[in-house]
């Protein structure tokens, strides 16, 4: 099984296949409304906004499993991200990202790439970058600042498609 082959559950409540995003280089984030690195949503914006044109998605998961910092419905979650950072990437319903009710996405996610600690998620806002083929080509720890990401996604982004 591969990236694509995993269906996540959107905004609005729908399952969609991650094959959506084929052909696309990818950062994937576990989000928190109420974190320390919440502020981090103004540059994955700006990241978004830089390199969206040329084939790159952001795919923001909020995840309340540290001190319940993403509270509230995925409404409200919406709401706080476009009143406070002007959010525009994809956004999905929440998730677990470590422990038995870990979504399918992270138990993947972590397979690949290993952290710090090892595969276990230490926070909020660990992100995950992934080429064109879906291979998950690096793991981030919630402090690496997106701004210092551009470079990678470069790289990416100027591969053959």
């Amino acid at each position: 099984m591969g990236i694509f082959d995993i269906s996540v559950e959107t905004d609005r409540r729908e399952r969609v296949l991650l094959s959506l995003y084929a052909g696309k280089v990818l950062l994937v984030v576990n989000s928190a409304t109420n974190c320390i690195f919440t502020p981090q949503y103004k540059a994955l914006q700006a990241l978004y906004e830089k390199y969206h044109d040329k084939g790159f998605e952001i795919l923001d998961f909020p995840c309340s499993q540290f001190l319940n910092q993403a509270p509230g419905t995925i409404e409200e979650i919406n709401a706080f991200c476009a009143d406070h950072y002007d959010t525009t990437f994809p956004r999905f319903e929440k998730i677990n990202v470590n422990g038995p009710d870990e979504s399918i996405l992270y138990t993947y996610l972590k397979t690949k790439k290993h952290g710090f600690f090892g595969t276990r998620i230490k926070w909020n806002f660990t992100k995950f970058l992934l080429d064109r083929q879906g291979n998950v080509i690096r793991r981030y720890p919630p402090n690496e600042k997106p701004e210092r990401i551009g470079r990678d996604i470069e790289k990416l982004l100027g591969e053959a498609r």
